[in-house]
């Protein structure tokens, strides 16, 4: 913990000092293997007794009783002690890892998970580590500690222990607890017999419950831990000695996950073995201000730092001789690295001989009997443990409370830190800093400036004549002047310049400052270099880049304009409605708002000689130039195509193969085609894997039974079929592109739907108005697509042919 430093021959203290440390140390971990081997005779002892109460028979008797008990049971007799300490049932073995019960050697620090860090722990090694934990044990405190860590690792993930024991009039008392915190703790010292509580439950009916679902279990219980939701899992499970119900071990975790089969059936034979811990726990007597112990234990679970509670143990003749640890921080660690509640217990001239002769001692006494606090200067302490020096600067404080002392302490080199932590700057900000002294002409430099420069170490800092000579030459006449002007004016220095190494060039940057004598002469200069290298080659790099994307910008707004003069000259648009044979067609088409892409979405719609009108609405993959020349080409050949007499699924055929034996051809593409004859007001028509046009008849929209059909460009053999629909007076008929019902990240289905309620809603009151309407209600306001829709009507005033 605390103390002077313990001096060897090189720092003049009297080497028995020393000497006596080494042996302490070892008498230290003898004495920690003697009371491994003396708790686990104990267990053994107290089984012993119970069997002897049970039976009347002898001491020998009742060992070789349950010698014989754990031969026929396969048990170790460790495991066979604690079920008689537990009085676990009969016909259920506790299934815990033979070697670490039966003591194979191998000692297990106490405080300490046996198994962490050694991988996946399985029940077995959970309860064979937690087995001989448990054997020293003094308190309920200590037991719920243990508990949690062995519980805190896999399987179990416990977060917090609490354990209740039943009081006379039926109430619970917070016996011992860990990982709850002091408020927690405090809220729930004492419970009163009512409703609601899950620890009641449990040792009212001697059933284990099992919470796994915080929002339903905050309906029946009061759950322990604001707001609920911090151990979304808990087990409350009944512990029985002497076949009665005497305590709930409660078992909360950070888990949102039900606590499965395997889990739950190791938890139960943790609370058999409970049982055994906590009759362990009534033997020694209690300890003095065992009170006061806990409850500024539970004012150092909320403090930060280092902290302990010192007790005076008194001789007869009512002396200190030592202080004993009761209490200590959960930040708390001393100068050989034992934290938190394994410095609980633990004797402080024991543990740190020499404390006897140093100043904090006669401190701490002077603060005992006087009442004033006690505060060190900072000092270096020396401990020896298994033959290691350990070795740390501390400040301590004592303050007294009641009869003990609440001592803390800060360990800290000073020295030390700040050089590691220069260091870590200079290496993190690639700089160094160099001094200058201008009476001697000397220059010094940290070693982080030689890894800037490429120097070799050996061969020592470079004078400002030699460095100059690594300077590129353009750069020379202006980092002249500065230095100048820092010698003579005293102004600072900031200047970048670049040099030469072994490594090619190099980026720095130089601050420095002069440092004047009483006449104002400078007389050294304090500087920093910085190596700036990469940082330059980021920003060229940057900059290229950034060059290089307003070029291509720049292409891709020339691409654009051509494409889109080219689209405005292949498909222009007409300013009003077209009247073909005996129906109005409005014709709508609207570009993305993406500046840098034209589409290659396109229309037709022309009367053809025999009187009959033709329709077509395509989209071809991808946008720019080569989409525009693709979409003309489509467009004209199809038009030229069913004009000289071919059918639909014929063109539809033709077109597919210009697609696939076109040099440089564009891909594939989308389209409908179809051939209105007025005299029987009858659409025939025919699709390659395109959007099915929408009719909508008396305000009600039906999308129309696409035919066989698969888009062009994608196969040498495609089929295709024809359909037919009929026109009737006030039907409307829309031909689209995919950019109407398209959105990123939605299915297809979920965009015609939003169409056809768009035009239910837009289309039931008629009027020349409905087209536009549509178009703003279903456009997004970041349209990344072209769109073409062609709006074929029939006025209701129609005459038949």
């Amino acid at each position: 913990m605390t103390s002077e430093s313990v001096q060897d021959a090189e720092s003049g203290v009297v080497p028995d000092v020393v000497a006596l440390a080494k042996v302490v140390a070892k008498l230290r971990a003898e004495n920690e293997r003697l009371e491994h081997l003396a708790s686990t005779t104990a267990v053994l002892e107290r089984a012993k007794g119970v069997v002897m109460a049970r039976s009347g028979c002898s001491t020998t008797a009742a060992y070789e009783e349950l010698t014989r008990r754990a031969r026929d049971s396969g048990r170790t007799l460790t495991e066979e002690c604690w079920i008689a300490l537990g009085d676990l049932p009969r016909g259920r073995a506790v299934p815990t890892a033979r070697k670490a019960l039966d003591g194979d050697g191998t000692r297990c620090t106490r405080g300490t998970a046996p198994d962490a860090g050694r991988g996946t722990r399985t029940g077995e090694d959970v309860l064979g580590g937690l087995g001989r934990a448990l054997a020293g044990v003094t308190s309920l405190r200590e037991l719920a500690e243990r508990l949690l860590d062995h519980l805190a690792g896999p399987p179990v993930a416990a977060d917090a222990v609490m354990i209740f024991l039943r009081t006379a009039d039926g109430a619970l008392e917070l016996g011992g607890h860990a990982g709850t915190g002091a408020t927690v703790a405090a809220q729930w010292a004492f419970v009163p017999p009512v409703g609601g509580i899950a620890a009641l439950d449990v040792v009212r009916t001697g059933e284990a419950v099992w919470l796994e679902d915080p929002e339903r279990d905050a309906r029946r219980y009061h759950l322990i831990g604001e707001p609920a939701r911090r151990w979304p899992t808990r087990a409350w499970l009944p512990v029985i000695t002497g076949g009665t119900v005497t305590a709930a071990l409660g078992v909360l975790r950070a888990v949102d996950a039900p606590f499965d089969p395997a889990v739950r059936e190791l938890l139960r034979a943790v609370a058999r073995l409970c049982a055994g811990g906590m009759r362990m726990c009534d033997a020694p007597p209690a300890r003095p201000l065992a009170r006061q112990a806990d409850l500024v234990q539970a004012v150092f679970d909320a403090l930060p730092g280092s902290a302990a509670l010192l007790t005076p143990l008194r001789s007869p003749a009512g002396e200190v001789e030592d202080f004993r640890i009761d209490a200590a921080a959960p930040g708390s660690v001393d100068v050989a690295g034992r934290r938190a509640h394994q410095l609980v217990g633990l004797r402080v001239l024991e543990c740190y001989p020499t404390m006897a002769s140093a100043t904090a001692w006669r401190g701490y006494l002077e603060t005992l009997r006087t009442g004033r606090p006690y505060e060190s200067e900072p000092f270096s302490y020396e401990e020896v443990v298994a033959g290691v020096r350990h070795r740390s600067v501390f400040s301590v404080r004592a303050a007294k409370l009641g009869d003990s002392l609440v001592v803390t302490w800060i360990s800290h080199d000073t020295t030390a830190r700040q050089r590691d932590l220069l260091s870590d700057l200079q290496r993190l900000g690639d700089l160094g800093w160099t001094d200058w002294n201008l009476a001697t002409d000397t220059v010094t430099w940290s070693p982080q400036v030689h890894d800037i420069l490429d120097r070799d170490r050996t061969l020592g800092p470079m004078t400002l004549e030699e460095l100059q000579r690594h300077l590129l030459p353009e750069d020379l006449p202006s980092y002249a002047r500065a230095v100048r002007s820092l010698l003579d004016d005293g102004t600072p220095l900031d200047h970048p310049f670049r040099i030469t190494t072994t490594r090619g060039v190099k980026h720095l940057r130089v601050v420095a400052e002069a440092v004047p004598d009483a006449q104002g002469t400078p007389v050294e200069v304090h500087g920093v270099i910085q190596d700036l290298t990469a940082r330059r080659r980021a920003e060229l790099a940057l900059r290229e880049s950034q060059q290089a994307v307003m070029d291509q910008r720049d292409v891709l707004q020339a691409e654009r304009l051509v494409a889109a003069r080219l689209q405005h000259a292949l498909l222009p648009l007409p300013g009003q409605s077209l009247i073909l044979a005996d129906l109005r067609v409005d014709v709508a088409y609207l570009p993305s708002h993406d500046d840098l892409s034209v589409g290659g979405d396109w229309y037709s719609a022309v009367e053809m000689p025999d009187g009959c009108v033709l329709f077509a609405v395509g989209d071809v993959a991808g946008h720019g130039i080569d989409a525009v020349a693709t979409m003309a080409q489509l467009r004209f050949t199809a038009k030229g195509m069913v004009f000289t007499g071919s059918s639909l699924t014929g063109a539809l055929q033709r077109l597919n193969t210009l697609l696939l034996h076109t040099p440089d051809g564009h891909g594939t593409a989308t389209m409908v085609l179809g051939r209105y004859d007025p005299t029987e007001r009858c659409l025939t028509w025919a699709q390659a894997g395109h959007m099915p046009p929408l009719l909508v008849r008396r305000g009600k929209p039906e999308y129309l039974t696409p035919p066989e059909g698969i888009l062009l460009g994608a196969t040498l053999r495609p089929s295709y079929r024809e359909a037919t629909c009929r026109i009737e007076p006030g039907d409307h008929l829309l031909l689209y592109t995919d950019g109407l019902v398209e959105r990123p990240g939605e299915h297809l289905d979920d965009g015609l739907d939003r169409l056809t309620d768009t035009v239910r809603a837009t289309y039931a009151a008629g009027g020349t108005g409905a087209r536009d309407a549509l178009l703003a209600r279903l456009l997004p306001d970041e349209q990344r697509d072209d769109v073409c829709l062609l709006d074929i009507h029939l006025p209701p005033d129609s005459a038949q042919a």
